[in-house]
């Protein structure tokens, strides 16, 4: 199996699409500061929490008059303005005190956000949310919520919300601003997460209320956060929360259909590592039961989905280990038929080789790693002849280019690699940081239609900067893992390439131990040899033996019968 599939017998897909013990669930315990107790013992309710509110420890003095217009200016939402005042006071060109230039730099990333300048607004609440002292520290974590609905995810606003407390989240958990709350709590749970807290993520995520549109997401991390600790059972439910609440009618979720299939992709993995384990000697135990709930998880897949190929793949190796030889290899048959030419499986052929051998059908075996070699060890050169212009430090921006031209439907490649190619550099994170670059040229546009004493101030200077370095960085991150990810797809090439090798050898070793087996008992008769997958259809089906053309409609129906000629 392709390496993020063989991972999955040990730790469910790395648990992707990439997932206890004082696991805190939904609606439990009691959030820190929600309410107060008064000396009575009465519940005040809490207050909710202002996006301008100015509390904070009194080290701000008397303001300036300059500073002082800067703060009229910004209530009278004169954004423009407001922010070139407050630009002034922050630099200490108006000689206010600390406080005061800090409550000023807290309204001027305010301003930079009326004005959709989000990533020259986000880049000062950084700063913020890196100085727990600073007047607006708590504020700030408001701002930050807004601005991971404006920035995508490689912005990394996760990582600033990782820099605040559970008790200062729970300070939003007041009915006025519960969805801010649970959003929140998903935010630093990935925080968390990322950081391998698997534990402390998942009773973040827990906090996530189903009514929230955070909440598919918080139980898909959730779940392969179980995974990671190896809790298959709490797992699975995480996931199947999942479909449930997209049965219900969840609100928020942006494409329902994949998050529903990734569940049941993702349940089927669990199940599946679960089901395999290693003795001591290294031989597997199957609990058939675990197996069998992988197959129909995978099953559940929709045929449209893009990952019906991957569950259709990944339940060839569970019915290998089940001994369903002629359903494996009828899955790869499907895999393989022309209404998918760009797909790329190159274990499938490793997977056979294994069957056939398994079934000692020996030349079987020899044929298919010679048929596969001859067709992947070109596609290897090429690959790497690729990879190799864009060696070296400082190519990042040269390969985000050449990203950028693969799926324009250009760039210098063979024909027969380019859609290799373009499945290896498709993966969702990487778009999601191309995505980033074309966000901040937008943001860049709306600058130049700024007013000319906007553009050229001190804080237009902010704006430009600002945009210019996270531009920068955004793709040097998306060179550095579009490189990354086909170095992946190569080296897994590289791999099966190896097992095709490892193959030859064992069927060399086979074979001379099964010569000397007939030599001392005689010739395997025809009546020894053992048959699977002879499909006997009932009133209701109909027999079609495969003639060369493939229906659509009985894609993932093949069956393909096998004979084996081991030795009793």
């Amino acid at each position: 199996m392709r390496n993020r599939v063989a991972s999955i017998c040990l730790v469910a897909s790395a648990l992707l699409l990439s997932p206890a013990v004082g696991h805190a669930q939904p609606g439990k315990g009691k959030p820190v500061a929600a309410e107060k107790a008064d000396a009575k013992g009465d519940k005040k309710p809490s207050k909710e929490v202002s996006a301008d509110e100015d509390a904070g420890p009194v080290t701000a003095g008397q303001m300036t008059e300059e500073a002082a217009q800067g703060k009229r200016l910004f209530d009278s939402e004169r954004w423009s303005d407001a922010a070139r005042q407050l630009k002034r006071v922050v630099d200490g060109d108006t000689g206010d005190d600390e406080g005061n230039k800090q409550i000023a730099q807290y309204h001027l990333a305010i301003a930079l956000y009326r004005l959709q300048f989000y990533q020259a607004s986000y880049a000062i609440f950084s700063q913020i949310a890196d100085k727990p002292n600073h007047l607006k520290f708590n504020e700030t974590l408001l701002w930050l919520s807004k601005l991971a609905t404006q920035l995508p995810e490689p912005a990394d606003i996760i990582e600033r919300v990782g820099k605040y407390k559970t008790e200062q989240i729970a300070r939003f958990n007041n009915p006025q601003q519960r969805d801010l709350y649970w959003q929140l709590n998903y935010l630093l749970g990935r925080y968390k997460y990322r950081n391998r807290n698997y534990e402390e993520a998942i009773s973040l995520f827990a906090k996530v209320d189903p009514n929230s549109k955070y909440y598919v997401q918080a139980q898909f991390f959730s779940g392969i956060s179980y995974v990671q600790l190896r809790k298959s059972v709490p797992a699975v439910k995480s996931f199947q929360r999942i479909v449930q609440a997209i049965d219900e009618g969840v609100e928020g979720l942006e494409d329902e259909a994949r998050m529903r299939d990734l569940a049941f992709l993702s349940m089927a993995r669990t199940y599946y590592s679960a089901s395999v384990r290693l003795d001591d000697n290294n031989v597997p135990t199957i609990d058939a039961a675990k197996l069998s709930a992988a197959v129909k998880y995978w099953n559940r897949v929709d045929v449209a989905s893009e990952y019906w190929l991957d569950s259709l793949f990944e339940q060839s190796w569970a019915y290998f280990m089940a001994g369903l030889y002629p359903q494996a290899l009828g899955n790869i048959h499907t895999i393989e038929s022309p209404y998918f030419p760009n797909s790329f499986y190159p274990e499938a052929d490793i997977l056979k080789a294994v069957v056939s051998f398994t079934i000692c059908q020996y030349g079987d075996a020899t044929t298919i790693v010679a048929k596969m070699k001859k067709k992947y060890e070109p596609i290897k050169k090429d690959l790497e002849s690729i990879l190799v212009r864009y060696q070296g430090e400082g190519n990042e921006e040269r390969f985000f280019q050449f990203l950028k031209d693969v799926g324009a439907g250009k760039g210098d490649i063979p024909p027969r690699v380019r859609p290799i190619v373009e499945n290896a550099l498709s993966d969702r994170q990487l778009r999601r940081n191309m995505e980033y670059v074309r966000i901040l040229d937008e943001e860049a546009d709306r600058f130049k239609k700024a007013p000319a004493n906007f553009r050229n101030s001190p804080v237009g200077s902010d704006v430009t900067d600002a945009l210019e370095f996270a531009r920068s960085l955004a793709i040097r991150n998306a060179g550095t893992l579009g490189r990354e990810r086909y170095q992946r797809n190569l080296d897994e090439l590289n791999e099966h390439l190896r097992d095709s090798s490892k193959i030859l050898i064992d069927i060399t070793a086979a074979e001379r131990n099964k010569l000397d087996q007939q030599v001392v008992s005689g010739q395997l008769s025809k009546e020894d040899a053992l048959t699977y997958g002879v499909v006997k259809p009932d009133d209701e089906h109909v027999l079609w033996p495969f003639d060369g053309e493939y229906w659509r409609d009985e894609l993932g129906f093949y069956r393909q019968v096998v004979t084996s000629k081991c030795s009793k």
